[in-house]
C-alpha cells in the first residue's frame, strides 16, 4: 500500500447524505476480486443516463471537477453493505480523500486498508466547503495526515481526529499483509521450531 502523508486536490462537492455502497458501485459489477477497473462504473446510476451517455448534470461529469481528487459529501457516507469494492471504485477513479461529517465504520476501515483517507469534519464546516466548491472553480483542499489538518485555498485550517493505529498504518503504507510481514522473523522462527509431525503448508512454485 502506498503511504499517505498529505494530498492537495480539487474538491468535488457531492451534496448528498446517506450515500450507500450500492450507489457508490452497484452489486452487478462485483464480479472480480481485483481492485482495479471499477472507476468507470463509480456512481453508475447517477453518472450515466439510461442510454449510457454521461449525465451532464452529475458533478463528476462537469468539466471543472473531472480532475478532482478530494470528494466532499454528506453524513453517513458509505452506509449499506460491507463491500470493499466501494472504496476500490473511489480510489480507482482518482480520489485520495473523502471528507464528510460521518462515515459508516466498515466503509472507513475498508478505505484505510487500501490507503484511501476518510476525514471527519463538523457538518457546519462541510456545508461551507460544499458551497465554496460549488461556487468557485478550482477550489482546492490540502489534507495533511501527519498534522491532521485540512487547509483550503484561503488558508482556513481545520483539524481532524483519526484513530492512532489507522493513522500509523496509512502513514507507513501498511495494509494487513504489510503488518503481518513486520513480524516475518518471528514467523520464520516459529515455523522452524514446529515439530515435524505437525501439518505444513508448502509454498507454491
Amino acid at each position: 500500500m502506498k503511504p499517505f502523508t498529505n494530498h492537495t486536490g480539487v474538491a468535488v462537492p457531492f451534496d448528498r447524505a446517506d450515500v450507500d455502497t450500492d450507489l457508490i458501485i452497484p452489486a452487478r459489477f462485483l464480479k472480480r476480486i481485483e481492485r482495479t477497473g471499477y472507476g468507470d462504473v463509480l456512481f453508475q446510476s447517477l453518472r450515466y443516463l439510461p442510454d449510457g451517455s454521461p449525465n451532464p448534470e452529475f458533478v463528476l461529469n462537469r468539466p471543472q471537477y473531472r480532475e478532482g481528487s478530494v470528494l466532499v459529501a454528506g453524513r453517513n457516507f458509505g452506509c449499506g453493505s460491507s463491500r470493499e469494492h466501494a472504496a476500490w471504485a473511489l480510489q480507482d477513479y482518482g480520489f485520495s480523500v473523502v471528507i464528510a461529517p460521518s462515515f459508516a465504520d466498515i466503509f472507513s476501515n475498508n478505505a484505510a486498508q487500501i490507503g484511501l483517507l476518510t476525514v471527519v469534519l463538523p457538518e457546519a464546516r462541510i456545508r461551507e466547503i460544499l458551497e465554496t466548491a460549488s461556487a468557485r472553480e478550482g477550489y482546492q483542499l490540502t489534507v495533511d495526515l501527519e498534522g491532521q489538518t485540512v487547509v483550503d485555498g484561503f488558508g482556513r485550517r481545520d483539524r481532524f481526529e483519526i484513530d492512532a493505529f489507522k493513522r500509523h498504518c496509512l502513514l507507513n503504507g501498511l495494509d494487513p499483509i504489510g503488518l503481518t510481514l513486520q513480524h516475518e522473523a518471528e514467523l520464520v522462527r516459529f515455523e522452524a521450531g514446529r515439530p515435524d509431525w505437525m501439518p505444513r503448508v508448502a509454498a507454491e512454485g
